[in-house]
């Protein structure tokens, strides 16, 4: 295939790390499941997982990267660090930034080398404001200089929000990206700036109308390939990294069977043709009203 992806592919960071063009995402995943899933996820050959605080599942991602055995050099662990609630007049310090992120350290990486590190964390969402989002950006940038956490990011951030931070340019932006909601603009922007991003919701939310969808219908046919399939490798092809949560096995080792087919010039037409913008958002978020 012309562009050679395999389980193995990694984007580079403009920071020069490099990470998993496919994530093992975990929202919604806790208790034994949680821990199992990952577990699995990680033993068969995903080599990035991504959390949140918000999710409230930090630990037992941690237990489940630990039961897989995998080498922690080997894995790339991505979280999320949660701002105060909407409507809250908490004004964290970017010294308290850091210390509430360092909360997740010892949840997530259960190594015990005395080296323990995060490779990104992300800020989830822009609330409250402008300098807000700066003191979250500099408690970060905090974390990052004392070594703990590898690179830094945000989540959810359109150009205003971006063109406003303080330095360092993000690593990664994690926003919702599938043929339905394409954020062209934002894509653009980052991709300008050596901003990758991740791909949150590559899957819909497997809302039945999307999944139903004839053209996808269509090009899942031709490739003999499931429509999961097809979302995800067209995030792939698009240069995102997606991170498809599943809980059962079977679903886990599926997400991951995708580089046996290419999609051509017409099937990425025609996906592309699906874009409703904002308005076919499927998560909780809509890119279209976010904090100024």
């Amino acid at each position: 295939m012309s562009d050679k992806l395999s389980l193995d592919s990694t984007v580079k960071f403009h920071t020069g790390r490099e990470m998993p063009r496919l994530g093992f995402g975990s929202g919604g995943l806790k208790g034994d499941v949680g821990v199992e899933a990952v577990s699995h996820a990680m033993k068969t050959g995903y080599l990035m997982v991504d959390t949140a605080q918000m999710y409230g599942n930090e630990d037992e991602v941690g237990q489940g990267i630990a039961q897989s055995g995998i080498n922690r050099n080997h894995l790339f662990i991505c979280t999320k660090w949660q701002p105060p609630v909407e409507g809250s007049t908490d004004r964290p310090t970017p010294e308290q930034v850091r210390d509430e992120a360092k909360k997740s350290l010892p949840l997530l990486d259960k190594s015990n080398s005395g080296k323990q590190y995060l490779d990104l964390m992300i800020i989830h969402h822009p609330r409250p404001d402008p300098e807000g989002r700066m003191n979250h950006w500099n408690g970060l940038a905090l974390a990052q200089k004392e070594g703990w956490i590898k690179d830094i990011g945000v989540s959810n951030f359109n150009i205003k929000h971006l063109e406003a931070l303080p330095s360092p340019v993000p690593a990664v932006n994690q926003i919702e990206l599938h043929p339905w909601c394409q954020q062209r603009e934002v894509v653009d922007y980052c991709k300008s700036k050596g901003i990758i991003l991740q791909a949150f919701c590559p899957l819909v939310r497997i809302k039945k109308d999307k999944f139903e969808d004839p053209v996808v219908v269509k090009i899942a046919k031709k490739h003999n390939k499931g429509v999961a399939h097809v979302l995800l490798r067209w995030s792939l092809q698009k240069g995102f990294v997606p991170i498809p949560k599943a809980s059962s096995p079977a679903r886990i080792d599926a997400n991951k069977d995708l580089y046996d087919f290419e999609l051509d010039s017409q099937d990425m037409k025609e996906l592309d043709g699906l874009d409703q913008g904002a308005a076919g958002h499927v998560s909780g978020i809509d890119p279209a009203h976010l904090p100024d």
